[in-house]
């Protein structure tokens, strides 16, 4: 008796059900906001290891490659002094790093933290890597 027809429909079966499976890391709207620099810095600075870790991961890296890629051709394209002059080998997680640092120090202040978070981004990112 050959088990090859058995296995082919257990690998069949679970391929069908992992593709009709709700994802893995659903993250909901209200799970995440982007209204405040005090909100990007909740989900920046998501600890490790939480249900929201892997998609606060993602989402605080979208936003911030985002905003950086807009800082870039908005002052590329239109000769633009540029805020930001990060060195060619900063990364995405040394970003993140800048801001949930910058965001920390600056906790107390409420008017920086109710701005717009890519203005407080920009200002994290501007005191990091300032241009001379």
């Amino acid at each position: 008796m050959s088990t090859l027809p058995s296995i082919r429909t257990a690998l069949v079966a679970a391929t069908a059900g992992l593709l009709l499976s709700p994802p893995l890391f659903a993250v909901q709207n209200e799970d995440f906001n982007f209204d405040t620099t005090e909100d990007l810095y909740q989900v920046c600075s998501t600890p490790p290891g939480t249900a929201e870790a892997m998609p606060a991961a993602f989402g605080c890296r979208a936003f911030i490659e985002a905003t950086v890629q807009y800082h870039d051709e908005v002052s590329n394209r239109q000769k633009m002094k540029r805020l930001i002059c990060y060195p060619a080998t900063a990364t995405i997680e040394d970003g993140r790093r800048a801001f949930v640092a910058w965001a920390e120090a600056n906790k107390g202040n409420t008017q920086l933290m109710n701005e717009q978070p890519v203005v407080g981004l920009v200002r994290a990112l501007a005191a990091a890597y300032p241009c001379r």
